[in-house]
């Protein structure tokens, strides 16, 4: 393979986000793990903006592409779930697309955001959307240990809480930058 930039900004953004999703006590793994575990599911550099779903198809093919993580993960003996799967993928496309100049594209703005408790600990000290006590009931479970239901219920609460703005704008609140 080439290099090219999009091979650049692929190994960074797999890159980046094997070393978030194995920040869990609950699922240590090697960078190049998560590489692999990428690459396995189709997140490759010739990955490209036309890859990415329409807002009315995101939340079936992410979890999908959920299903496609937990699968090579599983192959490899580590212990996923759809918590630790999601963030591997959101933070995978948020340094790609998201933070590579596609923000205002309208599959760009319905990605979903990276969820850890940091986030969950700026949401609840914000009281974003009104919904301080979800926020907290949600961050009590652990993002790590997630299942479908409950990923996809703090995605809910994300895009209820922030109605008609792109999801990644919900990380104003995540403190992990300072």
């Amino acid at each position: 393979m080439a290099f090219s930039i999009d091979v650049h900004n692929h190994r960074l953004a797999a890159w980046a986000a094997s070393t978030a999703a194995r920040a869990s006590k609950l699922c240590r793994f090697p960078v190049q793990e998560g590489v692999a575990i990428l690459e396995d599911s189709g997140f490759s550099s010739d990955f490209g903006l036309e890859n990415l779903p329409f807002p009315l198809d995101l939340q079936k093919v992410h979890r999908e592409w959920r299903k496609a993580v937990l699968k090579a993960a599983k192959k490899r003996d580590l212990p996923f779930t759809h918590g630790v799967a999601a963030k591997l993928i959101n933070c995978y496309l948020k340094v790609r697309f998201v933070c590579g100049g596609h923000q205002d594209d309208e599959r760009v703005a319905c990605l979903h955001p990276p969820i850890d408790r940091i986030l969950f600990d700026g949401l609840i000290a914000a009281d974003v959307g009104g919904n301080k006590k979800e926020w907290r009931r949600l961050r009590n479970i652990a993002w790590s240990k997630f299942s479908p239901t409950q990923y996809e219920e703090v995605i809910d609460l994300i895009k209820k809480s922030i109605p008609g703005a792109p999801l990644w704008t919900i990380e104003e609140y995540w403190g992990g930058h300072q």
